[in-house]
């Protein structure tokens, strides 16, 4: 469920300015109510082009202290450049989720950027296993990540997950994973209750 480092194609969501310059600097801070519009039309704009999953406004306002933002200057003042959310599942995992970089601001490292504010906020809870759902595995490669087997490697608090999504059945995207070096697994950790499968699939 990702849109990191998209290919540009068709107009930029509102908001998220010009090109941005190669000289942009890039900086990341916690989400606030007042970036929501626009991390809900940056991930609708995603989800029309088939690039990920559409998230309900409600939803980004409930998650919200999962969100980041991303933001470029190029000398003129700080312009939307994208959005990224780490959203725990259990004590040892948690998932990159709602990544994506709006059309504009490609290739100034604004996905590397939002996963590393991710990873560093694992860090500071414990959680010592990053997981995502993506269609750009090279790019997540490059931030350290490995592609695993989805049908036999999945997480049950992941499997859980997938079984409310409306994409469960023949679901294309790639799981992918990283072990954070140097964060131990929670001591005493209970196990997670059983996926429930809802009526209907099999």
């Amino acid at each position: 469920m990702t849109g990191a480092e998209p290919p540009l194609a068709g107009a930029a969501p509102s908001g998220a300015g010009p090109q941005a310059s190669a000289a942009a600097q890039v900086s990341v801070r916690p989400a606030r109510a007042e970036d929501v519009p626009l991390i809900f039309e940056n991930i609708g704009y995603w989800a029309s082009q088939g690039r990920m999953l559409v998230r309900p406004m409600q939803n980004i306002f409930e998650n919200l202290r999962d969100f980041f933002v991303a933001e470029v200057d190029d000398g003129s003042g700080p312009v939307f450049a994208g959005n990224g959310a780490l959203h725990i599942l259990w004590g040892d995992i948690a998932e990159v989720r709602g990544l994506a970089v709006a059309p504009g601001a490609r290739a100034k490292g604004v996905g590397k950027a939002l996963v590393a504010a991710c990873e560093a906020e694992a860090r500071r809870v414990g959680i010592p296993v990053l997981f995502a759902w993506t269609y750009e595995v090279e790019f997540f490669e490059r931030c350290g990540f490995t592609l695993i087997d989805k049908t036999r490697d999945l997480h049950p608090r992941v499997w859980s997950e997938c079984l409310r999504c409306p994409f469960y059945v023949g679901c294309n995207e790639n799981g992918v994973v990283k072990r954070l070096d140097g964060v131990p697994m929670p001591a005493n950790l209970p196990e997670p209750p059983p996926a429930q499968v809802p009526p209907g699939i099999r």
